[in-house]
């Protein structure tokens, strides 16, 4: 990556991707009075780097939850601090995340917890669903994020959450001071390949909605191509999370051409309120609301890497309505009996999302689009895109290679030759050890974490993380 550095007795860091790092003897001299006293508020979750005056300590939070990702590490009594891997691998022979949530203090000498609201130690809450006041949670998380000065749309693939937040932008832009410079016309963005189910459902969403809507098309071989480009972006070799994030980076790399740089997306709905359809087999309400928590806590390594990594590779901002710290707090206090799947009550996944926005004097959406069955990313654009890169992969990995992959890659194995083949590029672009630690690792079915695999028996001898 391109890099200019600069060093002093004090403080060194690198421009381009943004790491910085402080000497220990300066730390000794330069104490701040109070390390730990600047604790983060902002719920919009913007991560930051303070540095005292004169630069003698570093102080660094990470965002709770959402779009903002640090690396760092300890080196020859220095800390360093990147927004991506690629900015510390060449420099830094040992490194991992930031834990989000997180603050650091090199005068302190490590990290402290300051986002640790009460469903982190996954004690199973007993507050009463109500709609309004997690459709008001919601709307003001979205409102929050129409602060701008810049040209801005929505990402909507015609699903229950990105419809949502096109929904309720629509609906509160002309309130806006972004309105009074750029207009109350809101710009929408869908990709898909041709004839895929979020194209249809994003073009009845636009209409009904009256956006200015903009449909990509993009091919099997397009994506296949980009798969390089967004393994190195994304700095990971995790297969659902290329497998939606090439189509969302050949989307961005569009979107800013046409003078956008900032959308709203709709991450995070499906693991505060256990919307992947693995979650209609959870035994109890014990056991959903645990592995919400666990699926929340992982964002940083899955879906908000995606939305982060895949978007900014071309300069394009995401933020993240529905990991809004006060909808966290609402939606993560529901007592999860509300949550469950329950056919009898004509209960689908996020019934309680579709309920809060079940308006029959103002409707939000179009009822259908409101009960749609939720789709993975991958899937919605386009069920030949899967398809393709497993045929794709087949040729690209041998049977012996798979034969030898746990003597290859002995760290998180390659199950499949899907696996094998991201791998094969990530170790060429990444070969530390600290670099593929990054990645999780666990058997996963439907996006589920490895603990819920033991909800339903077959599930074990899957090897697709996507249940398809």
């Amino acid at each position: 990556s391109m890099r200019s550095t600069a060093r002093t007795s004090s403080t060194c860091w690198t421009a381009s991707s943004p790491s910085y790092c402080t000497t220990p003897a300066t730390r000794r001299t330069w104490p701040p009075a109070t390390p730990w006293a600047s604790t983060p508020s902002t719920s919009a979750g913007a991560a930051t780097v303070r540095t005292s005056t004169p630069p003698a300590s570093v102080t660094t939070d990470s965002s709770r939850l959402d779009c903002d990702l640090f690396v760092w590490c300890a080196l020859a009594g220095s800390v360093w601090i990147a927004s991506e891997m690629k900015a510390l691998h060449e420099d830094c022979p040992k490194f991992e995340l930031f834990p989000p949530g997180n603050l650091y203090s090199s005068a302190a000498g490590g990290f402290r917890r300051w986002y640790n609201p009460q469903w982190f130690a996954e004690h199973v809450p007993a507050t009463a669903y109500q709609p309004l006041v997690l459709r008001e949670a919601f709307e003001k998380a979205v409102i929050k994020r129409l602060m701008t000065d810049v040209p801005f749309g929505v990402l909507l693939s015609g699903g229950l959450d990105s419809s949502l937040v096109a929904s309720v932008t629509k609906r509160h832009l002309i309130e806006t001071e972004a309105a009074k410079k750029f207009g109350t016309e809101l710009h929408s963005f869908v990709v898909g390949l041709e004839g895929s189910p979020d194209l249809k459902a994003a073009r009845e969403v636009a209409d009904y909605l009256g956006t200015i809507h903009h449909e990509f098309h993009f091919t099997v071989q397009d994506g296949i191509d980009a798969i390089e480009e967004v393994i190195y972006h994304n700095e990971t070799y995790d297969v659902t999370t290329i497998r939606a994030s090439t189509p969302m980076f050949l989307m961005a790399r569009k979107i800013k051409a046409l003078g956008v740089k900032m959308v709203l997306s709709g991450e995070g709905s499906d693991e505060l309120l256990g919307g992947y359809l693995y979650f209609h087999y959870a035994p109890n309400k014990e056991e959903f609301h645990k592995e919400t928590c666990r699926k929340v806590k992982a964002l940083h390594q899955y879906d908000c890497l995606r939305a982060n990594k895949a978007t900014s590779a071309w300069g394009l901002e995401v933020r993240v309505p529905f990991l809004d710290k006060e909808f966290i707090d609402v939606a993560m206090s529901m007592d999860p009996e509300w949550k469950l799947y329950d056919a009898d009550l004509g209960r689908i996944e996020k019934w309680v999302l579709r309920k809060a926005f079940d308006d029959e004097k103002e409707p939000y959406l179009p009822r259908h689009i409101l009960y749609r069955q939720k789709e993975q990313f991958s899937d919605g654009v386009g069920y030949n895109w899967i398809d393709g890169l497993k045929a794709f992969t087949e040729q690209q990995v041998t049977d012996e290679m798979m034969k030898n992959a746990a003597e290859e890659y002995p760290y998180n194995t390659p199950i499949n030759k899907e696996a094998y083949y991201y791998r094969m590029i990530f170790e060429r672009l990444y070969p530390q050890e600290s670099a593929r630690e990054t990645v999780p690792w666990g058997p996963s079915i439907a996006c589920s974490t490895p603990a819920a695999i033991e909800w339903v028996a077959q599930w074990k001898a899957s090897n697709d993380p996507s249940g398809r």
